[in-house]
């Protein structure tokens, strides 16, 4: 199970969000890509590395372009937002929770000012910003593929805040009624933590809300505020959660590259010397047709081996081939839980490898050479003898 969990302790805003989304590993040219789906002008993501109080993250800001949405954002409703989203090319599930963001801010707009939720005009949302915030929130959720969202406890500061109507007090009347029969903190600082956006984007996509982290977290992002103005960081923290058995089915290897440019060698050797690589140790080890200086056709041999092995196949690289020179570089293998076993099928038995992830099995692979041994004893296809090797597996063999 992977869990996204909002860590709210300075608070939540849109433009937050998307920073502590991209800093989590949200891909910012899909994002950027994705909201250019709004066929809607005057604004552009602008992403950068910041830092408050010595915490360093994502800062994200929508810049507005004031020539083209000076004249009608302050005059949307809730029905222009849902023909800007349905129109869009975006996914049916991005559209319903973005569109279900906008509803929390639209009634609570609606009830604030005691008018028809049709009627309300989007100060906080009809502005091209919000809806890149919240469009955004919905597409990095998707893109994310969690099982649930969580979210601590929320932030809403305290003081005043001058807004479209005047100076209210914090939260925001919008706000509060968003983060009714929610959790919330106040008055950790003296200015509004936590934007009607923000609250909105919580309370339409968290799952629970919990002071109890109960996964391990395999990874910690930051989301910079814009204004840096007390001594508490303005920045939103998420963590990912995923479960022990998910860890545990993915294995982690410290493995060496090491690759060598070749072109000057009878192509007949690479056999031999690909089965030399493999007989010593390798991990794998494969050719990659390249063109070289002066537009001569040439290969690059490339072996992935264990650290410890990396020795053993420069030597069989330098013997074995017409190399001078090999580059080195350390990489990490994630690496499927396999297991092998054998099946016992009306033709024989055969041998395969079964991969498992999350605690479930994943996919399974027969040995090729128990198939081709089998197919030739009786005189069938090969994908006869797969067939029957899935079969065997249904049947809990």
């Amino acid at each position: 199970m992977r869990i996204l969990y909002y860590d709210c302790f300075a608070g939540i805003s849109g433009d937050m969000n998307l920073g502590a989304m991209v800093d989590l590993g949200v891909d910012a040219g899909y994002l950027k890509s994705e909201l250019a789906k709004l066929n809607i002008h005057g604004f552009e993501l602008k992403l950068e590395k910041a830092t408050r109080r010595g915490i360093t993250g994502t800062l994200a800001t929508i810049e507005i372009d004031d020539h083209h949405d000076h004249d009608d954002h302050h005059h949307r409703h809730l029905r222009h937002i849902h023909q800007i989203v349905n129109e869009s090319s975006l996914s049916e599930s991005v559209k319903t929770t973005a569109l279900k963001i906008f509803q929390f801010i639209a009634e609570a707009e609606a009830k604030v000012h005691n008018i028809d939720i049709q009627k309300v005009h989007f100060h906080e949302v009809g502005a091209l910003d919000s809806i890149a915030d919240i469009v955004g929130a919905a597409i990095c959720l998707d893109y994310l593929k969690v099982d649930k969202v969580q979210s601590s406890a929320i932030q809403l500061g305290g003081g005043m805040v001058k807004c479209a109507h005047g100076i209210m007090p914090v939260p925001a009347p919008a706000t509060a009624l968003i983060v009714e029969n929610i959790p919330v903190k106040t008055g950790l600082v003296q200015h509004e933590a936590t934007t009607p956006t923000g609250a909105a984007i919580l309370a339409a996509t968290v799952d629970e809300f919990t002071e109890n982290i109960t996964l391990p977290i395999t990874k910690t992002a930051y989301g910079i505020g814009q204004r840096d103005v007390s001594d508490v960081p303005n920045v939103l923290r998420v963590y990912l959660l995923e479960d022990k058995q998910a860890i545990e089915d993915v294995l982690l290897e410290n493995s060496i590259v090491l690759e060598c440019n070749i072109d000057d060698m009878n192509p007949e050797r690479y056999e031999f010397l690909l089965d030399q690589l493999f007989e010593n140790g390798a991990s794998d080890a494969w050719l990659t047709p390249i063109i070289m200086k002066k537009s001569r056709p040439a290969n690059m041999v490339s072996v992935l081996c264990a650290v410890d092995k990396a020795g053993i196949m420069k030597a069989i690289l330098f013997e074995h081939s017409t190399t001078l020179g090999i580059r080195e570089k350390q990489v990490l293998k994630n690496m499927l839980r396999r297991q092998e076993k054998t099946i016992e099928t009306a033709f024989g038995k055969v041998r395969l490898k079964e991969c498992f992830y999350k605690g479930k099995s994943l996919r399974f692979k027969p040995e090729y050479d128990d198939c081709k041994t089998l197919a030739i004893k009786h005189n069938v296809s090969i994908s006869v003898i797969e067939t029957a090797v899935l079969k065997g597996m249904q049947n809990g063999n």
